[in-house]
């Protein structure tokens, strides 16, 4: 059992994402100016899946040299 707090920032984007400058963090010389994402970030719609598929390419590394076992994966995201 593991509890991972920062998940859905872990995920890996295979696809280009931008998105304005937050609110409270917008650089005023640069106000006009997007933001593209390098990973995921909560609440992006692919943040789940992403991180899903980055956490299964983990296990199997780790997991390369021992027996199969079943893996329950649940992530509270509240």
């Amino acid at each position: 059992q593991m509890d991972v707090k920062t998940a859905f920032v872990n995920g890996n984007i295979d696809e280009d994402v931008y998105m304005t400058q937050l609110k409270g963090f917008v650089d005023p010389q640069s106000a006009k100016k997007i933001c593209k994402l390098q990973k995921s970030i909560y609440g992006l719609k692919q943040a789940s899946r992403s991180w899903n598929i980055r956490f299964d390419e983990v296990v199997k590394a780790w997991a390369c040299s021992k027996p199969k076992k079943t893996l329950v994966l649940y992530v509270d995201d509240m």
